[in-house]
């Protein structure tokens, strides 16, 4: 089976690289060869490789950047993805792709399902909910998996932004009242390896959107406290956390203040769950060390 995965730098591409091998030939073409925002360049690169399956794992993410970049934003997060959809389509093959809390705008006070109608605050979640509607929109056979907070131990993220920061400053002021599930690279990667054996296997749910992050919820401020923990426990040394509302950490783009997703249909039609945050952080920060 060929696997064609984009986003070759970004951290669930990284995890995915790692753990799909076993079940095909991975492809995964750079920036230069697979740019998201270059509709005939993309088209030209699946019909060159003629996957088996799609992944896409590209994203414009840079959230406050993108009230500025609407354009940018779109054309990786929207139409990019419709046009994968299309060719996935056109091949008779599946397409993975991840997506937001950012679709939701918090207000409401339990998690998230499916069929909670989206309503994105700012122009990043506007562009992912369109890439969502174009790719259903196709009607072909796809996966759009919905995730939250993600960090690894690569890239640009809230982990290794706060090791960082708590081992540099005496003290740091955290977002306390934001609640969301901070979940592992590794984690959706694991999932998708066990999305993808299960499609071979003749075992495949149903196609559509899903909900896939860690289980159990926390907010920055606890997330930044759990590691706080791992660096204490290591003899790090450590800042003074400080809890404080969103107010007082003002942001060009309104953030959801409840980001928690209900992952149950992905257990009950696919048989796909997830570990809890504080697991798969702790076997995040095992690889790390």
């Amino acid at each position: 089976m060929r696997i064609l995965i984009s986003g070759q730098h970004g951290q669930v591409s990284t995890e995915l690289q790692h753990r799909l091998g076993a079940v095909g030939e991975l492809i995964v073409p750079g920036r230069d060869q697979l740019n998201l925002a270059q509709r005939e360049q993309i088209r030209q690169q699946v019909r060159h490789i003629r996957p088996d399956l799609i992944i896409n794992a590209a994203a414009y993410t840079a959230v406050d950047q993108a009230e500025d970049d609407a354009a940018a934003a779109f054309a990786v997060n929207a139409e990019g993805p419709g046009i994968l959809a299309e060719e996935a389509l056109a091949l008779g093959i599946p397409l993975i792709h991840y997506s937001t809390d950012y679709v939701f705008d918090g207000s409401k006070t339990e998690p998230y399902d499916e069929t909670d109608a989206p309503h994105p605050l700012g122009v990043y979640g506007k562009s992912k909910l369109a890439g969502e509607q174009a790719i259903t929109a196709v009607n072909g056979q796809h996966l759009i998996l919905r995730t939250s907070w993600v960090y690894s131990t690569h890239g640009r993220n809230f982990l290794l932004t706060m090791q960082r920061l708590l081992q540099e400053k005496p003290e740091l002021r955290i977002v306390a009242d934001q609640i969301g599930a901070p979940t592992w690279a590794g984690t959706i990667a694991n999932s998708t390896l066990a999305l993808i054996e299960r499609w071979k296997a003749g075992q495949a749910g149903a196609w559509g959107t899903y909900h896939l992050t860690a289980q159990g919820h926390t907010s920055w401020f606890g997330f930044a406290q759990a590691i706080g923990e791992a660096l204490q426990a290591q003899e790090k040394p450590c800042a003074r956390l400080l809890p404080i509302p969103t107010s007082d950490y003002p942001t060009p783009t309104a953030r959801p203040l409840n980001s928690r997703l209900d992952c149950t249909r992905l257990q009950r039609e696919w048989g796909v769950s997830q570990p809890d945050w504080q697991t798969a952080l702790r076997e995040c920060l095992a690889g790390q060390a």
